[in-house]
């Protein structure tokens, strides 16, 4: 039988397992909705401007890195809406 600071500790050590799992499970869900926000703008990219998905891929990185914006948040705005982001725009020549 476990004495009394050995079942606090275990008990401890589960609760701080527990957390973690929940911390990695809320990591895990964001950036699997930051995967979907960027594959659908992917897919307005290469509708848009007849790109192959790494090209489209490619366009919406360089745009968000020369902005200083994030790759997610730059995807949200190109799903968004139905015309092109200026930060896209800057590096196609226009929108469409």
């Amino acid at each position: 039988m476990l004495h009394a600071s050995a079942q606090e500790q275990r008990g401890a050590d589960v609760q701080a397992g527990i957390e973690a799992l929940e911390r990695e499970n809320a990591q895990l869900r964001t950036a699997l909705e930051s995967r979907v926000a960027i594959e659908q703008a992917k897919g307005v990219l290469m509708e848009r401007f007849a790109l192959t998905p790494d090209a489209a891929f490619n366009l919406l990185r360089r745009a968000a890195r020369d902005n200083r914006e994030s790759l997610h948040k730059l995807a949200a705005l190109v799903t968004a809406s139905s015309s092109t982001a200026a930060s896209i725009e800057k590096l196609t020549g226009g929108g469409r």
